[in-house]
């Protein structure tokens, strides 16, 4: 066998190696999401099933009760189907100030 026969098959195989490993990181990276993406639906809707309120939850308490950064919330609640954003106003500026997220 000569050097090239074995240099061409270690490319084969680091190829094959390489799609493998893309393969799990691209299922980890979805199922991450996913996981992230029902934790916030599940916190949304037990705060709305308590009937203390509407369950309207800002991105600040939902930050500090998750343990989530805010860009992954609000990843999670624009993929979600249940999730939607309503803004809240500033009394006196009649101003959107106020990002609430609720389970619908």
């Amino acid at each position: 066998m000569a050097y090239t026969d074995v240099l061409e098959i270690a490319a084969h195989w680091a190829a094959i190696v390489t799609a493998c490993i893309a393969g799990i990181a691209g299922l980890r990276f979805w199922m991450e999401r996913r996981a992230k993406r029902r934790k916030l639906e599940r916190y949304l809707k037990h705060e709305k099933d308590k009937g203390t309120d509407k369950g309207q939850r800002t991105l600040l308490h939902l930050t500090s009760r998750l343990a989530m950064t805010e860009s992954d919330i609000l990843q999670a609640a624009f993929s979600s189907r249940h999730i939607k954003t309503r803004v809240g106003a500033d009394s006196e500026t009649k101003r959107a100030d106020t990002l609430f997220l609720e389970y619908c």
